[in-house]
């Protein structure tokens, strides 16, 4: 397993829609491996392929409450088939938008089918946190991120922050 870097708004990268995988390979499985590695070291709940360069359509999550045993999930070619009408808020943060959490608003229950680690199909049910998470993974494999789903002038904040510490960074180079 190798930890990657993740890319930071407001590289371009992350507004491109991911590649569906041809298939759940040893490749894929390694892919998945650094992912996980690179979610728990961060420390995050979740993290989309494109958050590391790699434009396919898969995520890792794993949405285990501190104190019980890691619950990760490997999830490719994630498709959401069934969304609620009710709808639930949480806070949201990403990984690739450090230290920034905003109130976002999705529905509250979906129904996802997607191929696991050794590529065979799922069905999963889900809600609460586990829900939002795989919205907002999903997203971002469509080039999507949270900060989409809040104010223009919230989201036009943040994307000024981040450009300007961007280029601040360069510089610093």
């Amino acid at each position: 397993m190798t930890k990657r870097d993740i890319l930071i708004l407001p590289d371009a990268e992350l507004r491109r829609v991911s590649e569906p995988v041809a298939t759940v390979d040893d490749g894929i499985r390694q892919l998945a491996d650094d992912m996980l590695e690179t979610m728990y070291a961060a420390p995050g709940i979740g993290l989309a392929a494109i958050q590391i360069g790699e434009p396919k359509r898969m995520l890792v999550m794993d949405v285990a409450r501190e104190g019980e045993d890691a619950q990760p999930m490997v999830v490719v070619n994630p498709e959401i088939v069934w969304s609620s009408p009710e709808l639930s808020v949480y806070q949201e943060g990403c990984l690739s938008i450090p230290e920034y959490y905003e109130d976002v608003e999705r529905p509250a229950r979906i129904k996802v089918t997607f191929l696991d680690r050794e590529g065979k199909p799922c069905e999963l049910e889900a809600d609460g946190l586990l829900a939002t998470c795989l919205q907002h993974e999903i997203d971002h494999l469509n080039g999507v991120l949270f900060i989409d789903h809040i104010s223009k002038l919230k989201r036009e904040r943040v994307m000024k922050k981040f450009t300007k510490q961007a280029r601040f960074n360069a510089k610093a180079l």
